[in-house]
């Protein structure tokens, strides 16, 4: 076997919750990623076959049975990540039943996957039913972006125009906008359910006064859907209450759209 700490997998967790962390976005055991991944990857560093115990899921997840996930672990600081990835980040592999997961790797103090991370599968399922490539479910605390659910109206089609109004490229990143939900109690299967519902319309979703979910293909895209938002928010915060004397037209968000050949939310112009 290779040695799992130089697996591609493991590498990249190490290095976005270390960037993260620097941020700013995931203070103490704030925020937590689950990564789905690549059965012949993994077997070529760990015994499939060697399941060192099973963790209760807590819900159904039988439309995933035998995918495997690398995901932070519960009251995990980002920070420590890098340093003892062993103890911090878990590979858990959805049993038979549907109802636990296999860890095959990771949590070595005793620990388990995040408390999020039923939501995060949730998610997961919500968007592989719709882009069968899609690998990655992202939260964080983004410090702008929760600042701005403080002071904007917390409605999906006001809230992702003014983002598309404060940098030229954000219509092109995230032409199907920015999910929103009001405040609900976190690490439920409630807010896991209602997060999913939105992922199926949505790569990003705000939680209010709470962070953001966002999915994509890669940590790569994950990363930089959720980057783009944090940039367009922090140029709101920082304006908002200056006069407005330029902004970018709807007009000119439908040219970017066009041009760029993206299939943005015409619902949430108003043209």
């Amino acid at each position: 076997m290779k040695d799992i700490m130089m697996a591609p997998f493991v590498c990249d967790m190490r290095n976005i919750t270390e960037i993260m962390y620097r941020l700013g976005w995931d203070e103490r055991n704030g925020g937590n990623i689950s990564y789905l991944l690549d059965e012949n990857q993994v077997g070529e560093y760990l015994d499939l076959s060697a399941v060192i115990r099973t963790i209760p899921l807590g819900f159904d997840a039988t439309a995933i049975i035998g995918k495997i996930f690398i995901v932070t672990g519960t009251g995990k600081y980002f920070r420590n990540v890098y340093a003892d990835p062993e103890n911090n980040l878990g590979i858990v592999r959805i049993a038979e039943d549907g109802q636990t997961a296999e860890l095959l790797w990771g949590y070595k103090d005793g620990g388990k996957f995040t408390s999020e991370f039923p939501a995060h599968l949730m998610s997961h399922m919500a968007r592989l039913s719709v882009d069968l490539e899609n690998r990655v479910v992202m939260h964080c605390h983004p410090t702008y972006t929760l600042a701005m659910n403080y002071v904007h109206v917390l409605d999906e089609k006001k809230f992702t125009h003014t983002l598309w109004e404060m940098c030229t490229e954000c219509i092109v990143v995230f032409p199907d906008g920015v999910g929103v939900l009001p405040w609900m109690l976190c690490g439920t299967n409630s807010i896991g359910e209602a997060t999913a519902e939105k992922m199926k319309e949505f790569r990003l979703v705000v939680w209010g006064m709470h962070g953001i979910y966002g999915a994509g293909k890669t940590m790569d895209e994950t990363f930089g859907l959720i980057e783009t938002v944090e940039k367009a928010a922090q140029i709101y915060m920082l304006t908002a209450h200056l006069p407005r004397i330029n902004t970018i037209r709807d007009d000119q968000m439908v040219e970017l759209a066009e041009f760029f050949g993206v299939d943005y939310r015409k619902d949430f112009l108003d043209m």
